[in-house]
């Protein structure tokens, strides 16, 4: 069972997303393949979409049949003093507002439910995909960008899918509606009224060109913000170790800027937009009053075709204030969908093949047959690499930084694949099998140690969730971690802070030490276990090691020389090739890589 890997470094970082805003900013208005690919999320929940939509007909047709009831209150009982039929026509409305106020409530709850199903879905998904990535994906991207597309992203896409399709159907039909009612009613003073339309056009388009930069930028802007906010806090220690608060500040109030500057910009254009819909519909509301209200006089038009014309000219300019509304949304959505589309379609550098099989037990052998692999193809990491490790076998590997050894114990456990030659174990090419049933049986131990929130029983048993609480002590016990534990204020229950601020750096490692032993891998790596604790914590967790190491293969990532003196095997590494190898004895006596990294460590030479 793999328990942990080291974090590698990640290229570019909030600053560069942030300069490459202006260029994502020219996306597509409108994307057809995104919106296809997207509305696949609805068809698990047709029935409901299509009850929705069918209560949508219904707010529709009595948002349309309430200013007719109105005019032929006024025309038909008002003005003929018809008391029994405007009580008639007074249920009747009351009938149709509750009508309206059943469909408009169940319309709400149906695209609610729907939404959290896709919003749900979505980020399933993502997590899983997210899970199903190599290493070498997230060691180039910045890890709050990622949740900005897990959160942000997948938020706004969900709006878009489950409010606003059937906003733009029942918009559009309500306009369809008004435009026909009226024309029917008065087809002079409909055309009057239609006449605010060409104005209405120009300002939309006006409004549309903007508005595609302008909220796309909002939506890289989110995802800079976060992916500098997650960088700040995960290097806290660092910043302010180096006292460098304010430069980070600065930094950070670079990101926010660029937020609240996209912000402004997107809302500026909706305050701009906004008043002139407003206006235009002030407009053709004096325009009906003026022309509308002179025929009424003159007696050529009935009062109740006025007062439905002034309540038609008032839904008239709602919708269109909601499909510009809407617009914004499906700009912010067409942003969003892209990026989790491509972060979906991202393929996993690592994969098992079709046709992978399990690993069997494994007695441990490893071998090495000439191993080439670069991160970048401009970037050789690893030359031509020929090594084994018989089964049991303990193998230290040192070297100065950079020489290639974790980029071995990588290859070993998978979580890359060789650019050429073959990583083996127990003769079977690891590339053959499922990586879950090849990390099964590893183990890797690292110089940071991970812990997740909850218990300090639940972390133990992070790779076997099931076992009971016995074994758990009882690896506990062989990892030197058991007396510390006990000491803690609830002992195995005790609550681990984030990022196990309630523990030391050396009680961390003994605890991933008791993962590693209750986990029983075949292999185990264990990459610079020992270099970030002091002297005291250092012998109680190689001790726990060297029970750990027993009957196990073993490949050891050290600087420290004093912890690898006993390995069976020990491998200079250099510039990406291993230059020699040995045990203690022998390599200090032939001289070269090692004698000079010891002699460094231990006679100040």
């Amino acid at each position: 069972m793999s328990i942990s890997i080291g974090s590698s470094g990640r290229s570019g970082g909030p600053q560069s997303l942030l300069r490459g805003m202006a260029k994502e900013a020219e996306g597509k208005a409108f994307d057809g393949q995104v919106v296809g690919r997207l509305l696949t999320y609805l068809q698990p929940h047709w029935v409901k979409m299509l009850a929705a939509f069918a209560l949508m007909l219904v707010v529709t047709g009595t948002t349309l049949g309430i200013p007719l009831l109105l005019k032929v209150a006024i025309d038909r009982y008002i003005a003929t003093q018809n008391l029994g039929g405007l009580s008639q026509i007074s249920m009747a409305m009351a009938v149709v507002f509750l009508a309206l106020f059943g469909a408009a409530s169940g319309q709400r709850y149906l695209l609610s439910w729907v939404g959290q199903r896709v919003l749900a879905t979505l980020r399933n998904q993502l997590m899983r995909q997210l899970q199903a990535l190599s290493l070498g994906y997230h060691s180039r991207h910045i890890v709050g960008v990622t949740i900005s597309r897990v959160i942000s992203d997948v938020a706004v896409i969900n709006e878009l899918l489950s409010q606003g399709l059937i906003t733009l159907v029942g918009d559009v039909l309500v306009l369809i509606g008004i435009i026909t009612v009226m024309l029917v009613l008065s087809p002079s003073l409909a055309l009057l009224t239609f006449s605010t339309i060409p104005l209405m056009l120009l300002a939309t388009f006006f409004f549309s060109r903007r508005a595609k930069v302008a909220f796309r930028q909002t939506r890289q802007s989110i995802a800079g913000i976060v992916g500098t906010l997650a960088e700040h806090l995960a290097g806290m220690r660092v910043i302010q170790a180096f006292a460098q608060e304010e430069a980070m500040r600065n930094r950070f109030d670079d990101a926010n800027q660029e937020n609240r500057k996209a912000y402004v910009a997107a809302m500026s254009l909706s305050f701009i937009f906004l008043p002139t819909v407003e206006f235009l519909a002030v407009l053709a509301t004096a325009i009906v009053l003026w022309f509308g209200g002179r025929a009424a006089a003159q007696g050529t038009m009935e009062i109740g075709v006025l007062v439905a014309f002034l309540a038609y000219v008032t839904r008239f300019f709602q919708p269109i204030q909601e499909l510009s509304q809407l617009y914004t949304t499906m700009q912010s959505a067409m942003a969003g969908g892209e990026r989790v589309l491509e972060l979906l379609d991202a393929r996993p550098e690592v994969a098992d093949p079709a046709d992978g099989k399990e690993m069997p037990t494994i007695a441990g052998r490893i071998e090495l047959r000439r191993v080439n692999f670069s991160y970048s193809s401009d970037d050789p990491v690893l030359h031509d690499v020929d090594l084994v490790i018989e089964a049991g076998q303990t193998v230290a590997l040192v070297g100065p930084t950079g020489a290639g050894k974790s980029t071995i114990a990588n290859l070993v456990a998978r979580f890359y694949d060789v650019s050429s030659g073959k990583v083996l174990i127990d003769d079977i090419d690891v590339r053959t099998v499922t990586q879950q049933s090849l990390r099964r049986q590893t183990g890797i131990v690292s110089q940071e140690p991970f812990l997740f929130a909850g218990t300090v029983l639940d972390n133990i048993r992070f790779g076997l969730p099931d076992i009971e609480g016995e074994s758990v002590k009882e690896a506990a016990r062989q990892a030197n971690a058991d007396e510390f534990i006990m000491d803690l204020p609830n002992g195995y229950e005790t609550e681990i802070q984030e990022g196990g601020a309630n523990l030391s750096m050396g009680q961390r490692q003994l605890i991933c030490i008791a993962r590693a032993v209750l986990a029983d891998p075949k292999i185990l790596i264990l990459d610079e276990a020992t270099a970030s604790v002091d002297t005291a914590t250092e012998a109680l967790i190689q001790e726990a090691l060297d029970r750990l190491l027993t009957r196990r293969t073993a490949i050891v990532i050290a600087h420290r020389l004093s912890t690898i003196r006993k390995a069976d095997l020990i491998c200079a590494m250099q510039d990406g090739r291993i230059v020699s190898q040995g045990t203690h004895e022998e390599l200090l006596e032939e001289g070269g890589v090692y004698a000079t990294l010891y002699k460094r460590q231990f006679m100040e030479v």
